[in-house]
């Protein structure tokens, strides 16, 4: 392996740890699934400028999902702030209305 497929390998498995860790409130949540989603996106980026320079279609659909990722997820956040008043995961009960 590369030292820079190494390094993505690292950040996500740091970023796994964290979500693994970290996993009280919403917005911590987010951030470590941004950054397993960033360094997928890096992942991706590097392979196919290495293989094909020209297949650049996979990187790039990683990346509208991962916008569309962290807009559902602050859509959540501000949804479950206003109705909640708290964005601790553990007062979050989704089977109540």
């Amino acid at each position: 392996m590369t030292p820079m497929a190494v390094l993505f390998f690292l950040s996500f498995l740091t970023c796994t740890m964290g979500l693994i860790v970290h996993h009280s409130h919403l917005l911590s949540t987010l951030l470590c699934l941004e950054g397993m989603a960033l360094s997928i996106l890096l992942t991706l980026t590097v392979l196919s400028l290495h293989s094909h320079p020209s297949s650049s279609i996979l990187p790039l659909t990683v990346l509208t999902l991962s916008a569309c990722e962290a807009g559902v997820g602050l859509a959540l956040l501000v949804a479950s702030t206003r109705t909640h008043n708290t964005t601790n995961l553990k007062n979050l009960n989704l089977l109540q209305c």
